[in-house]
């Protein structure tokens, strides 16, 4: 039984934005590159195009010999654990990508392995060279590859230049796109030739989205009808604002002061001017909901109140400012500013936590207000999060961003998964 190593890669520039995939198919003995594919994908999220590469290299692997062992090398987290199985996968539009690639071969002949992104440059060389081709209106083509198949020592037999003129020729339809673009070399060339063929002249039903962004490359998404739209304010100053101590949730629940309930009712009016606000939902802390209540009486709107939407617990430090914890835990401090897996001292919630609880709360309010614009009065931690799990940010950008009291931001959610940030920080309603 022959073994194959694939690796695959997958980007958005913009995330989402123009995006594309990349996957390389290696014997796993001798570490022979046999096979490459890359593919424009227009606009989509990170996580589409790293789950795209991973389905194109698996098939890519599957076309060579069906009845292989796969191992696969990512350095997308995300998608090694949930198709390892250790993590759920909660996002509508990536669980048929997933299944699709369960599909592909039998999941016992098929196992994962994450390794560092700097150890993934094949792979992400393909995606960025088929996100160029893809801004200049052209399709990525495996012959500016050849040179380095050649080294590898696979530029013989019926996969040479022959095979690479025929992944540049132009086809029709988007499973025929993504079957010109493989470039195989090695024993099985010809089976895997019969395999794009086939593939050109009978696009998968079930890969209808996928096969829409690829025969029209460019900025334009398609149309998914109008997205879920979550204008994010945070609530009013409240008298430890100011003084920028720790407020979470495990704090004395402070309520708004003067200067924050008029910062609330100017919010109020701006949005009333507006008029798209179909729905307020507000976190369960007093300074939120009172927030909430100033705003939607403006707006004649009842509020809801999810849980989900709390500040991050910040345990012993609530009510401190910054300098009062270094000085009193220096090494929890510096630990929690370099790590999101690090807990306030006396058991707080880490940035983690707060992280995997916004991101499940986002899925379920996407859900609820599908083509609505809901307001979600919240606090900093959370709004944050919201913003750098829509941009696909590291955690350190949490500490990159300034959120003023009363600001508005506002993020686009649409069908296929991706995510718009339209609006942040925005204060001008209250000058």
């Amino acid at each position: 039984m022959r073994e194959f190593v694939v690796e695959a890669d997958g980007g958005s520039r913009g995330n989402p934005g123009p995006a594309g995939y990349g996957a390389v198919v290696r014997d796993a003995v001798t570490g022979q590159v046999l096979a490459e594919t890359a593919e424009y994908l227009g606009v989509v999220t990170n996580n589409v195009a790293e789950y795209r590469g991973l389905l194109a290299g698996l098939r890519a692997a599957h076309a060579l010999d069906p009845a292989a062992t796969v191992h696969v090398r990512m350095d997308s987290k995300l998608v090694v654990e949930q198709m390892s199985g250790r993590w759920k996968i909660k996002h509508p539009d990536m669980k048929p990508l997933a299944a699709q690639a369960r599909g592909v071969f039998p999941v016992e002949r098929v196992t994962y392995e994450w390794f560092p992104r700097a150890e993934n440059k094949h792979a992400d060389r393909l995606a960025n060279e088929a996100m160029d081709a893809g801004t200049r209106g052209e399709r990525w083509s495996a012959a500016g590859s050849r040179a380095e198949l050649a080294a590898a020592g696979s530029g013989a037999g019926p996969s040479g230049a022959e095979t690479a003129g025929a992944a540049a020729a132009p086809t029709a339809g988007a499973e025929a796109a993504e079957a010109a673009a493989v470039r195989t070399t090695g024993a099985n060339a010809p089976e895997a030739a019969d395999r794009r063929a086939t593939a050109a002249s009978a696009p998968k039903a079930d890969d209808v989205r996928a096969t829409r962004k690829v025969a029209t490359p460019g900025w334009g998404p398609p149309d998914m009808g109008a997205p879920a739209t979550f204008v994010l304010l945070r609530h009013g100053e409240t008298p430890l604002t100011p003084q920028k101590r720790f407020s979470g949730t495990g704090g004395s629940d402070p309520s708004l002061s003067d200067t924050g309930r008029e910062q609330a009712a100017r919010a109020a009016r701006s949005l009333a001017r507006r008029g798209t606000i179909q729905a307020v939902v507000s976190s369960p802390l007093a300074r939120t909901r009172e927030t909430a209540g100033i705003v939607a009486a403006e707006l004649g709107l009842d509020v809801t109140v999810e849980e989900g939407l709390r500040e991050t617990d910040f345990g012993a430090w609530e009510g401190l400012t910054f300098g009062e914890v270094r000085e009193r835990w220096p090494d929890d401090l510096n630990a929690w500013l370099a790590s999101p897996d690090a807990e306030p001292t006396g058991g707080g919630e880490s940035f983690a936590a707060t992280g995997a609880r916004i991101a499940a709360t986002r899925d379920k309010l996407v859900a609820a207000y599908a083509g609505r614009t809901v307001l979600l009065v919240s606090h900093v931690t959370p709004i944050k999060t919201f913003v750098r799990l829509a941009l696909g940010a590291p955690p350190e950008s949490l500490f990159r961003m300034e959120l003023s009291a009363a600001s508005l931001s506002a993020i686009a959610y649409y069908a296929d998964g991706n995510a718009s940030v339209r609006l942040f920080n925005d204060t001008s309603h209250l000058r």
